[in-house]
């Protein structure tokens, strides 16, 4: 007919005009394979202006024929569907029909986020609100505006709608990661496009290609100074409680003391340089009085800094409490939680941190920092739309955050990364281990030149050994594997019960008189005991140490004589007894604090503590071999390995072996955790015993307990987070899983033709869900689609507002086609006006994703479990033989998996 020529032609003027093209004709003839004689096609040719006056009668109903969605037959065969074509989730290019005038291009679109300034208040409006739904006007060829078309035009983009559109995620909700991959694919193929039309295309493309990597430098560069600040500040504010630099107030104690040759870090009186609070009084540092005056500040110190940082968070960034990890695992893994990682919680994060290390508590300020250079990585993020307006793509610069926090934290750039690959990324491609890499790299560089221990060194508890190990000494470090798996048991288990109390009890409802009261009993017990009043990271490093002639501490007191070699062994003296003693009282008041302080409402961290608490158990399991090896040098099998010019076991290697023992216990790590420790000590011949200790005390830990630390916090908070790490070992299927079930409300259902606007409106009113499927109508369910509630929503917001004609009464279309009958389908395709009065109709076609993930009934739940992980899914519709039964979304997987391990299934946050 004329009409179809006209529309014909329009197609070709707008192909040649530089449209890209699209793939619809290709599923429209998939979809003519399937489709019986005589049934209602719900979704033709994407391209209408190439669908002929004939191909639509092919397409429409005949008398007697049945209502029949071909699509979902061929949709639900398949038991995991992919994105259209097109390359977007919609199943149709969003570039199909936009109008342009000859020589003019579209003010709309720019997939850089810079819109035209010539571009009107009202129609930035209408762009926004409209996303990436199109919008527009279409006009029948007599000029009669009885049809909006709201499919049939789209203004801008839909990576710009998920910029422009604020908050394109809403709180506790998990992103779709197909869609959001699909946005990131349109908008590159737009840019390469655009690439060969124009120099500045050009230009932009090849700022598009290195962005990726500029913004992961400016993470790293971000991280690595705050990184700097945090340790300069914590450990001035940690020195503050003893006393202060007289000639400097700013330095600590070691920098106030580095002119003085009789600095050492457990002394009382480290230097003269260096005041305690009691000798600026007037009063000596060896009388009762004096140390009950530095007893009191010791206290006072304390809990001032513990209130500050638990008055901070609560008023300011309540989200800056924790060690972010089991949050940040959750986040990568594509859940939503809004202000998490914003600049309060950036801010407030590193300043409490320093609060809470100083005052004591058992907690230390590494794994916060992986929090803070995720909040650093999302910040930055926002300076480049390519990852700032999309969910899934910003998830790669987090991964490349996270592993640049770790690499901060222990100055271990490799164990940074594979602490982002083991632990905490979800989706980990190959683009992003190179991005992480750098990031890590630049953020140790930075870290380095700020220099913040002055020794040029990244952590305070650095240590080089160049003694070897023999291989009798491997029963030892299982021995040390097996207690740190137990530790890690225990630990998890008491702290878990502890903070369930703290979430369901009344402990809850007063965070800041807990604070305090865990503050004043860890100072009122620390305080009488060296080795839990100093900084757990000076304890650490004073364990990790190997003893030599010049050094006074205890745990150096041993008896050298001339028959010593002071490279070698000797007997103990009395002070290392005593210094046995005082390690084991501070182990028991160690794993007891950390149980109580892990959790509390201050930033705090676990790493720190778990290395302290594994590093006394190494250093006194070494101390007392080294002993009996000494009495016994000349007897088997001591005598293998006691050679002269060095020890026959080395108490620092062992106080090392343990730490990593006891951190893997607790957070089940293993091959970051090796990395980190071999980074620590800077030589490689101790991986053996390293990973030794790491796999026995996670095979130890994993037959105790279900997960690590993080998991149980996951499952304790109730984030949505299905661990890629577990196996699914039941029977059951879709079926058993999916709602509704018997006795449950039916699914809320859009008809693809018979809905007005008033309905979809009181559909929308009365439910809370995130989306409904497209059904052809309430007699037959054949499944057509899926329409998210947030599109529907924007759509109807926009036609009400900026379409004349659009009532409550107007019939709403998600097909191409606009009444059932073939004589009043070409009477509107023609664009006769309406002569029964009745509205306009308003057509949604383009807002449905008719390619949605379906599985049948009868599929494994284990094969749906792998979907979602391996997807990143939100929910799967469950067919049979084309007709819809019902959904499963991650809400209902993760009930399913907590259900089956006997977990109470209604403890979670996910919407």
């Amino acid at each position: 007919t004329e009409d179809s020529s006209s529309r014909e032609t329009d197609a070709l003027v707008h192909f040649l005009r530089g449209a890209p093209p699209t793939s619809g004709a290709s599923q429209g003839q998939l979809d003519s394979l399937h489709q019986p004689s005589g049934a209602i096609h719900p979704a033709s040719l994407p391209v209408t202006s190439l669908v002929s006056g004939a191909n639509r009668n092919q397409h429409q109903s005949k008398p007697g024929g049945g209502n029949y969605s071909a699509f979902s037959e061929a949709s639900s065969t398949a038991v995991a569907g992919a994105p259209a074509a097109s390359g977007g989730p919609l199943g149709a290019s969003d570039e199909e029909m936009i109008d342009l005038t000859p020589g003019q291009d579209n003010p709309f679109r720019d997939p850089f986020g810079a819109q035209s300034a010539a571009l009107s208040q009202h129609r930035r409006e209408a762009a926004t609100a409209m996303g990436n739904l199109g919008g527009g006007r279409r006009r029948s060829s007599s000029g009669g505006d009885d049809f909006v078309d709201l499919g049939g035009a789209n203004p801008i983009d839909a990576n710009e709608a998920a910029g422009l559109a604020e908050g394109h995620y809403n709180d506790f909700e998990t992103i779709d990661w197909l869609k959001d991959i699909g946005r990131h694919r349109k908008r590159h193929r737009e840019i390469l496009r655009r690439m060969k039309l124009s120099c500045r295309g050009k230009l932009v493309s090849l700022f598009d290609s290195f962005s990726g990597w500029l913004c992961v430098g400016l993470i790293a560069v971000a991280a690595g100074l705050v990184a700097g600040v945090v340790d300069i500040g914590t450990t001035w504010m940690s020195d503050l409680r003893d006393g202060i630099c007289a000639e400097a107030f700013w330095f600590n104690k070691e920098q106030c003391c580095w002119s003085s040759n009789d600095t050492t870090f457990d002394d009382e009186q480290a230097c003269r340089q260096w005041y305690t609070w009691a000798e600026l009084v007037g009063d000596s540092n060896k009388d009762f009085g004096a140390y009950i005056f530095k007893y009191l500040l010791y206290i006072l110190w304390s809990l001032l800094f513990a209130l500050l940082a638990a008055l901070l968070v609560k008023v300011f960034a309540p989200y800056a409490c924790g060690s972010g990890i089991p949050e940040m695992k959750t986040i990568l893994s594509g859940f939503v939680i809004r202000g998490y990682l914003g600049k309060w919680t950036l801010l407030i994060k590193s300043v409490g941190i320093m609060l809470a290390v100083s005052a004591g508590l058992n907690l230390g300020k590494e794994g916060p920092m992986v929090h803070m250079a995720a909040c650093c990585g999302n910040i930055i993020a926002y300076l480049f739309p390519k990852y700032g307006r999309n969910e899934a793509k910003k998830r790669e610069v987090l991964s490349a955050a996270a592993a640049a926090g770790v690499s901060i934290a222990f100055g271990a750039p490799l164990g940074g990364v594979l602490f982002s690959l083991e632990e905490a990324s979800y989706y980990f491609p190959l683009k992003t281990l190179w991005r992480s890499f750098f990031c890590s790299m630049v953020a140790a560089s930075v870290l380095k030149l700020v220099n913040p221990f002055g020794n040029d060194h990244l952590v305070l508890f650095y240590v080089e050994y160049r003694s070897t190990w023999s291989v009798i000494e491997i029963g030892p470090f299982i021995l040390l594997g097996v207690i740190g798996g137990l530790f890690g048991a225990g630990f998890i288990r008491a702290n878990v019960w502890i903070c369930r109390i703290r979430k369901f009890g009344r402990l809850g409802r007063f965070p800041i008189a807990e604070v305090m009261l865990v503050t004043l009993v860890t100072a009122l017990l620390a305080f009488p005991n060296t080795y839990t009043r100093m900084n757990t990271s000076r304890l650490i490093k004073l364990l990790f140490s190997k003893c030599g002639p010049e050094d006074e501490a205890e745990l150096c007191d041993y008896k050298w004589n001339s028959t010593n070699d002071y490279s070698g062994s000797a007997p103990a003296g009395p002070g290392i007894y005593s210094a046995m003693w005082k390690l084991m009282l501070a182990y028991l008041f160690k794993m007891v604090a950390t149980v109580f302080t892990f959790g509390i409402k201050v930033p705090s961290g676990l790493f720190i503590p778990s290395l302290a608490v594994g590093a006394i158990a190494g250093r006194v399991l070494g101390n007392v071999l080294e002993q009996v090896a000494v009495s016994r040098m000349d007897s088997f099998p001591f005598r293998l390995f006691c050679r002269a010019g060095q020890p026959c076991i080395n108490s620092g290697l062992y106080a090392m072996i343990g730490a990593a023992a006891a951190l893997g216990g607790v957070t089940r790590m293993t091959l970051s955790l090796v990395a980190i420790m071999l980074e620590l000590t800077g030589g490689l011949q101790y991986i053996v015993p390293l990973m030794i200790a790491a796999m026995t005390s996670k095979w130890v830990g994993d037959r105790l307990t279900k997960g690590g630390i993080y998991e149980e916090h996951i499952r304790l908070n109730g984030y949505p987070y299905l661990d890629n790490k577990e196996e699914f070992a039941h029977t059951t299927i879709a079926a058993d899983v999916m709602h509704p079930r018997r006795g449950e409300a039916q699914l809320q259902l859009l008809y693809q033709d018979s809905m007005n606007v008033e309905d979809l409106e009181t559909l929308m009113a009365a439910s809370d869900v995130n989306g409904y499927p497209v059904v052809v109508s309430r007699d037959s369910h054949y499944l057509l689609g899926f329409v998210t509630r947030r599109d529907l929503m924007l759509a109807l917001e926009f036609a009400r507002k900026n379409e004349d004609g659009i009532v409550g009464d107007s019939l709403v279309y998600f097909t191409e086609h606009l009444v059932a009958g073939a004589v009043a389908a070409r009477h509107t395709d023609a664009g006769a006006s309406s002569t029964d009065g009745q509205p306009p109709a308003l057509k949604l076609r383009r807002i449905v994703d008719l390619s949605p993930i379906t599985v049948t009934d009868q599929t494994p739940m284990e094969v749906v479990l792998e979907m979602f992980r391996k997807l990143g899914l939100r929910q799967t519709l469950v067919t049979h033989n084309g007709r819809l039964l019902g959904l499963i979304t991650k809400k209902d997987v993760l009930r399913h998996i907590e259900y089956l391990h006997s977990i109470d299934p209604h403890n979670l946050i996910f919407s």
